[in-house]
């Protein structure tokens, strides 16, 4: 993606490789037109445009689309700077808040202030390390029930749309794991409305710059979707609150948070109103499923397109695991939470994965005061765009980084890459919250899948990319899997 040189010609270059700027001046950036200035250019292909903007001789790089005037930060000390240095002086981006306020305004994502921090603080016991370990077992489970059906798929079957059935997996685990609701056999409800509903945003289209009350064929269809996606959430709600179980899970603690620690508007009985607990479920199940499905989806397809170290990746899963060797792959261990310590290259798989791949392919902040990042003075109001999909492969940090290399993960390079040259769940305080369980739930259903299976080629690489609400392929990934 870049065009220059490595600082030192190895992985892992000084954090003080930075491009040339003229402090004060305005930062380069691609010229546009009057009034819309980058906006059509954007539309046209996003990822074209941030190749293009990576392409200055600069580390701060501006731009302006529809409205919004905008600089694009790509050396880890400046991200770092936004992130957590001056977190303080920076919100969620309007042009963010504008967009997807219009549907779930009041979760954990688009949250700001007192009311974000005392609703994180309440549901980090969900994620904390301790507790995710004890969803390991329900993720393996689940993985090896879906390659059951794999294995009694008909030989003619064809190739699998490996995409699809990986949001649908990773859908069933959130919801049972952080839950505690089965849906499998209605999870379509929310799987398809929130295919609509990422559509709908999608950075190369015009209509995502509409409100979404304008009646246009894209919006209508959203609108039913979130309409869909609504009553099923209303559904897991009701049954919840119609059982006389004891119940310690993501859901019981949202119907129990109390209004007086900050939480704003409260329901009748006293907690969070029904708004509130909706947007906070809208968000853990569209972005909990959708972003893990991806990261699988990406791996599978890494690892059908390079036979030599999808062989690597089998040989660590049967000698950790077992090869079932006096019976089928079949036969071998379920990967458990303690396995993973074991796992290495599975751990190097998916991290090579999400540094090519990100499934949030750029975080978005602006600063509520003028600052000065990489020299410049940035407006107070201004969008800054922090790109996972950009800094990720930036040969100041990462040798050929076009190229899935598991291997380059080693102790070393780990630790002599700059902080936030690469960060895949965000940075700072406002980190994903589910940071652990999805690295865990990526790690557990790609061993216990790969365990079984070898995935032969079908869709390959270079990905024409959608840039969406996550980073989506424009088709569906797909591969053909043999057992082993």
């Amino acid at each position: 993606m870049a065009t220059h040189d490595a600082a030192d010609g190895s992985e892992g270059a000084s954090a003080e490789a930075r491009r040339e700027s003229t402090p004060g001046d305005r930062p380069p950036g691609p010229d546009g037109v009057p009034v819309i200035g980058n906006t059509l250019q954007f539309v046209r292909d996003p990822v074209a445009f941030y190749a293009r903007c990576a392409a200055y001789d600069d580390d701060v790089v501006t731009y302006r689309v529809a409205t919004s005037d905008g600089v694009m930060l790509t050396h880890p000390a400046d991200i770092e700077q936004v992130l957590v240095t001056d977190d303080a002086d920076y919100r969620r981006a309007s042009i963010i808040r504008n967009a997807l306020g219009q549907i779930a305004d009041g979760g954990l994502f688009l949250l700001e202030g007192e009311a974000w921090s005392a609703h994180r603080t309440a549901l980090q016991p969900s994620f904390y390390r301790d507790r995710v370990g004890t969803y390991a077992d329900m993720m393996a489970r689940f993985a090896d029930e879906r390659a059951a059906e794999w294995a009694d798929r008909d030989a003619d079957a064809g190739p699998l749309a490996v995409s699809e059935e990986m949001r649908t997996l990773t859908l069933e685990i959130l919801a049972k794991t952080l839950l505690d609701v089965d849906i499998r056999g209605r999870e379509s409800a929310i799987r398809d409305a929130a295919a609509v509903i990422s559509d709908r945003f999608d950075a190369g289209s015009l209509s995502a710059l509409l409100p979404l009350w304008v009646p246009t064929p894209a919006n209508r269809r959203c609108r039913r979707a979130v309409a869909q996606f609504d009553d099923a959430i209303a559904d897991i709600v009701a049954e919840r609150r119609a059982s006389d179980e004891a119940f310690d899970d993501l859901l019981s603690i949202l119907l129990s948070i109390e209004p007086d620690d900050g939480t704003g508007e409260s329901g009748e009985g006293g907690g969070l109103s029904e708004r509130q607990i909706r947007d906070h479920l809208f968000t853990f199940l569209f972005a909990g499923h959708e972003t893990t499905a991806l990261t699988l989806s990406y791996a599978v397809m890494l690892l059908a397109n390079d036979p030599e170290r999808q062989a690597r990746l089998h040989d660590e899963l049967d000698s950790v695991l077992g090869d079932g060797s006096e019976g089928s792959a079949a036969d071998a261990e379920r990967p458990g939470a303690t396995d993973l310590f074991e796992l290495d290259y599975l751990d190097r798989v998916v991290d090579e994965a999400l540094r090519l791949y990100p499934p949030a392919y750029t975080v978005f902040r602006e600063p509520t005061r003028d600052v000065e990042l990489g020299g410049y003075r940035i407006p107070a109001g201004s969008t800054v765009s922090m790109p996972q999909w950009v800094v990720h492969r930036d040969d100041r940090w990462y040798d050929d980084p076009d190229t899935f290399r598991p291997e380059r993960w080693t102790d070393e390079f780990r630790e002599s890459l700059p902080d936030y040259a690469y960060f895949p769940f965000g940075g700072g305080p406002r980190h994903c919250i589910g940071m652990r369980f999805a690295l865990m739930e990526a790690k557990l259903v790609l061993a216990t899948l790969a365990a079984r299976f070898a995935f032969d080629p079908v869709t390959e690489p270079p990905l024409d990319l959608s840039m969406q609400i996550t980073l989506q392929p424009q088709q569906p990934i797909e591969a053909a899997p043999r057992e082993r």
